[in-house]
């Protein structure tokens, strides 16, 4: 036999799950345990002392010897119960068999054969006969048993000897369906997640913090409206207000970055320290429940679950209202038995009486009750579960209450999870709904990351660059350290990879600060933080991989000289909406573009009247349409690189200003076209390196003021003489190429400073070439050369010569006399240049701060 508790474990829930259950079913839970003990009660008096009693109904004296008349018959109906043994008291113990015949007026005991004759003496029987009162049954003891026993199956109504046991089922059938969403595998999983993750957030100390600062906030800002805004310091500008920032502004809105000049940043002190071990917890449970609203948002089995499991309650009891009271009546304390067992008993009909009828009626008629008040709870359950959308959960009260006014609303099971627990307590949702904040998780970081990025620490970071600039590199930080703002001497600040990072009013304490790196870094400015930098940033690098991460205030820094963007320009959904906004960088002097650009982006004409560079870098996408060239033409410097130009494009001769031009790492095989070079007077250098060059037009000699030219890593096989016609050249690089010979025109070149002819086929230096005698650089090495003359002691200004690679066996002893060659500067084999005499090597190997002699 089970007990009341383990019926009732059916019930339990574990204590955390509390949380998610409403009064309404707390108040069933408790129904259905009132309703076990109804179930368990009945059943345990129905086991012990339910019992019917029957007595056979008898004819009149007139027709005592008939044989007894058919009786009316009873409605049959069936409850357990036990046959009472309280009848011995009152009836006679024989021992009795069967016999073929009956009368009511003779004893069975002198109807039986013989060999079933009673065993007592008949004078004690005779006195016991005498001394009975009442009428005679002439049924023995054990044919009452037999009666009693086939009444309480056939008189009994069923439901009266199951009654126990049906309130038993029905009370574990709702159990089961009130707690089936605990149970089931893949809801379980979730609320209990869920639970835990809910109970870390409500008791973590980052919870209370951040809700005080709130409160603290709430507190400035009405004291802000007292004492108004001037007593707060600000960054003057010294420029006017053209080109602030506004709502209208492209890219501003769409970033979700504003300004407001009529409420201006506060800061406000920090209530509590977060020790470290805190923030790291209260990191670790913004990101799970980043995690788990993600995992919960994508479906509502909960709700689905929850809704079915209440209808099957609501359904379950109608069922039971319906059938279990058309047996209230049924359940009478006397029945008639007609058990058709004349010829074991002698009677066709007996009058019995149920001594537990009474109780199972009041106990049914409490049963009724109670799943009454059930099911109207159910019925209050779909009415709340219909009444609003509860796979919608909305914030709006937690964002008006708080700071935080970025705390999303959710949807679907995670949406009715936050329903269920406002039954409970609305301040876990409140607690809750801090760590669904990008706000509060910002205001985390801020504070773990001041912590770790002390002030003593940047300045370990700060180095010097190739510009001898004092540069700090911030790289996949959580934010911009406060501190870094009180290093005023800082030239150079590169952030990289920090996504939530903004900057604050305090950057205008940096005055010497001109360059900033954006690597992936859509950085957020504050108004006094955007005026200055409008006025006092020189060069901006931004590096992204969608347009969207270029911060919309880059367009309107007026003061701006260079601006370096590297990233995706050319896909669709960009549509070159980064670059609109140019024409407010009046000063913009130079741009540098590395993109995957098809064609030169018709913004940048907005720029042209004062640009003077103009560098784009393709990752070998093929550049088609160039038009937006000869409107530029201001620019002084232009770069084509990697961008699989097969001829030198016509826009490019329309640029009357144009002094350099590189157009590197392309596909050109031939040109021709450098005819048209003559057009621009000040191109002074032409670099047409890393492309397919075969030969050289004798054109070339047109572009008189050519001062540097640079054919390295192309096709060439040979140098024509019209090459060697420009007199102002002063560097000439053929580098990597299939060139055999070196013409003896070379020596016309008497301007010639640079001259590179590394990784060809030259075997034979001419005389000529040491004519050339402001020569600084040569370049030799990787060739078939097998000897250098003597006439190389003519080159004075030498300060580099490259040799390596070679067929030489020996060194010239007259290098000694290229008065400013250097070991450093000298690139040979190590056997070679021991070979040389000693006194050449030492001169080599003088220090060239040094005097030194005119000869050897």
């Amino acid at each position: 036999m089970f007990t009341l508790a383990e019926v009732a474990s059916l019930n339990d829930i574990q204590p955390t799950y509390r949380i998610l259950k409403p009064w309404w079913d707390v108040f069933m839970d408790y129904l259905a345990v009132v309703m076990l003990m109804v179930a368990i009660f009945a059943g345990t008096m129905q086991l012990t002392k339910d019992q019917v009693v029957c007595l056979p109904v008898l004819q009149s004296t007139v027709n005592s010897k008939a044989q007894p008349g058919a009786s009316g018959k009873a409605d049959f109906t069936t409850v357990e119960t036990t046959t009472g043994q309280g009848e011995a008291a009152a009836m006679r113990t024989v021992s009795f068999g069967s016999a073929p015949t009956v009368t009511p007026d003779v004893p069975l005991s002198r109807a039986t054969s013989s060999q079933y004759q009673p065993t007592e003496p008949r004078q004690e029987l005779k006195k016991e006969q005498k001394d009975s009162s009442g009428r005679k049954t002439n049924l023995d003891f054990q044919q009452y048993v037999f009666i009693n026993q086939m009444c309480y199956h056939l008189a009994l109504p069923w439901y009266s000897k199951y009654f126990p046991y049906l309130v038993l089922i029905h009370t574990i059938i709702l159990i089961v369906s009130s707690n089936f969403w605990f149970k089931y595998p893949k809801t379980c999983s979730k609320i209990e997640h869920f639970v835990s993750i809910l109970g870390k957030c409500f008791e973590s100390p980052w919870t209370t913090k951040a809700l005080s600062e709130t409160a603290c906030e709430d507190s400035e800002e009405n004291k802000q409206r007292l004492t108004g805004a001037q007593s707060l310091p600000k960054y003057v500008s010294t420029s006017s207000d053209e080109g602030s920032p506004s709502a209208s502004t492209p890219m501003i809105t769409k970033s979700g970055f504003k300004f407001s000049a009529d409420k201006p940043m506060i800061e406000v002190p920090s209530v509590t320290i977060l020790d470290k071990k805190d923030g790291e917890q209260a990191k670790a449970l913004f990101e799970k429940v980043r995690k788990f609203r993600a995992h919960v948002e994508d479906s509502d089995l909960i709700y689905k679950l929850y809704v079915g499991q209440t209808v099957i309650k609501t359904v379950k009891f109608i069922f039971i209202l319906c059938y279990t009271a058309n047996f209230v009546n049924t359940i009478s304390f006397e029945h008639i038995c007609n058990p058709k067992v004349e010829h074991l008993i002698g009677y066709t009909q007996f009058e019995c009486t149920h001594n537990m009828a009474y109780m199972l009626k009041k106990l049914l008629i409490s049963y009724i009750s109670l799943i009454c008040v059930y099911g109207f709870i159910c019925l209050y359950t779909l009415f709340w579960l219909f009444r609003i959308p509860l796979k919608e959960y909305s914030f709006e009260k937690v964002r008006e209450e708080s700071s935080f006014s970025d705390i999303p609303d959710v949807k679907n099971d995670f949406a009715f999870l936050l329903h269920m627990v406002d039954q409970y307590d609305q301040l876990y949702s409140k607690r809750f709904g801090v760590f669904l904040s990008e706000v509060s998780e910002n205001k985390l970081r801020e504070i773990s990351l001041n912590h770790e990025w002390t002030f003593e620490k940047l300045r370990q970071h700060v180095s010097r660059n190739a510009q001898d600039k004092q540069e700090l590199h911030l790289f996949m930080l959580s934010g911009v350290p406060d501190a870094v703002f009180d290093l005023t001497d800082l030239d150079v600040l590169k952030l990289e990879l920090i996504p939530e990072a903004k900057i604050p009013a305090k950057i205008s304490q940096m005055t010497n600060l001109q360059e900033l790196h954006l690597c992936h870094c859509p950085a957020k400015v504050e108004q006094t933080a955007f005026s200055f930098l409008r006025d006092h940033l020189r060069c901006l690098y931004v590096k992204f991989t969608d347009v969207a991460e270029i911060p919309a205030w880059v367009y309107l820094l007026k003061n701006l000289r260079e601006l370096y963007l590297i990233g995706n320009l050319n896909s669709e959904n960009n549509k070159m909406i980064g670059l609109e906004s140019l024409r407010e960088l009046r000063h913009l002097k130079i741009l540098h573009v590395k993109s995957n650009l098809t064609k030169i982006p018709p913004n940048i004409t907005d720029v042209a009247p004062h640009l003077t560079k103009l560098v784009i870098h393709n990752d070998g996408t093929k550049l088609v349409v160039l038009n937006s060239l000869k409107k530029m033409t201001n620019v002084a410097e232009l770069e084509l690189q990697n961008c699989e130009l097969e001829r030198i494009p016509h826009a490019i001769f329309s640029l009357s200003n144009l002094q350099e031009l590189d157009l590197k790492s392309n596909s050109i095989r031939t040109i021709e076209e450098i005819i048209s070079f003559q057009h621009l007077k000040r191109l002074t250098c032409l670099k047409l390196w890393h492309n397919k060059i075969v030969n050289i037009p004798s054109s070339i000699t047109h572009i008189k003021n050519l001062e540097s030219l640079y054919l390295s890593n192309n096709k060439l096989e040979s140098l024509p003489a019209a090459v060697f016609s420009l007199q102002k050249l002063r560097c000439l690089d053929v580098s990597y190429n299939s060139i055999a010979l070196i013409p003896v025109e070379i020596g016309l070149l008497q301007n010639l400073q640079h001259f590179h002819i590394t990784g060809n086929k030259v075997d034979v230096l001419p005389k000529q070439l040491f004519k050339c005698v402001k020569l600084r650089t040569l370049s030799l090495g990787q060739n078939c050369i097998t000897s250098i003359p003597d006439k190389v002691s003519q080159l004075l200004q030498l300060t580099h010569l490259e040799l390596k690679g070679n067929c030489l066996d020996r060194l010239p002893a007259t290098l000694g006399q290229c008065q400013l060659l250097r070991k450093g500067g000298l690139v040979v084999e190590d056997h070679l240049f021991d070979a040389l005499p000693s006194e050449v090597k030492e001169v080599l190997n003088q220090d060239t701060s040094i005097p030194f002699a005119n000869g050897i």
